[in-house]
């Protein structure tokens, strides 16, 4: 058996979007991967188109997680091991306590050689809390895992490829994964989350992700600082 991974998720998705190519990698040279999906991700519409209903918050949060655990099941990761927290989307400043004891309990159960997380730069708030709160937890339980941090949403992904790596401050500090043979896995992934590369509601004008191909490249990118 390969080494334990835990792959942190602020919302359902990231995990998938960030760095899935990795986690069915991972998964093929026989690691045991674990998933922590911290918020359920209902306020998407809500907040993106100010939409209350069809579907509404709560409905949307069980969709969500009902995509991440197909989503998750095709990249290999045991149901057993997706680790939902329990947290409504856009909460985890409101309980910082209780999110960084779930984090601590499961580092100390679970006990992997390396953890994924959310880049600590990311635009959104719940990326960036949630990347402070795992990094905090790692400090206090002095864990010598190793720790790659993926981004989803850092401040210059809307450019091209070559500028977004040019303003990227410290882009000498990425590493890179090969992912091209589980570029399909992925892909396969990345479908089932249809409430946010779909238009699934009568009331939306837009997809909430509309590049989501900038995350099937054959290669992942990850900040080791």
């Amino acid at each position: 058996m390969g080494k334990k991974v835990v792959v942190f998720a602020p919302h359902p998705d990231d995990e998938t979007l960030g760095c899935g190519g990795t986690i069915a990698k991972k998964v093929s040279m026989g690691c045991e991967v674990a998933v922590a999906v911290m918020t359920d991700g209902r306020h998407a519409f809500s907040q993106l188109f100010g939409l209350a209903s069809d579907p509404s918050p709560e409905e949307l949060g069980e969709i969500r997680m009902g995509e991440v655990a197909r989503a998750l099941r095709i990249l290999g990761v045991r149901s057993a091991n997706v680790i939902s927290f329990g947290f409504e989307d856009a909460t985890l400043a409101k309980h910082n306590t209780e999110a960084e004891k779930k984090i601590v309990a499961l580092l100390k159960d679970f006990s992997p050689g390396e953890i994924y997380l959310p880049y600590r730069k990311d635009t959104n708030l719940d990326h960036r809390i949630a990347s402070k709160l795992i990094h905090d937890a790692v400090r206090k339980l002095d864990f010598s895992a190793s720790m790659y941090q993926y981004s989803i949403a850092r401040r210059f992904a809307r450019l091209s490829p070559f500028l977004s790596c040019l303003l990227n401050p410290i882009r000498r500090n990425l590493i890179y994964v090969d992912v091209s043979q589980f570029l399909k896995q992925k892909q396969s992934a990345v479908n089932e989350f249809k409430s946010q590369t779909t238009i699934i509601s009568s009331r939306q004008h837009r997809p909430v992700m509309q590049n989501v191909r900038r995350f099937l490249k054959k290669r992942e990118a990850f900040y080791v600082r």
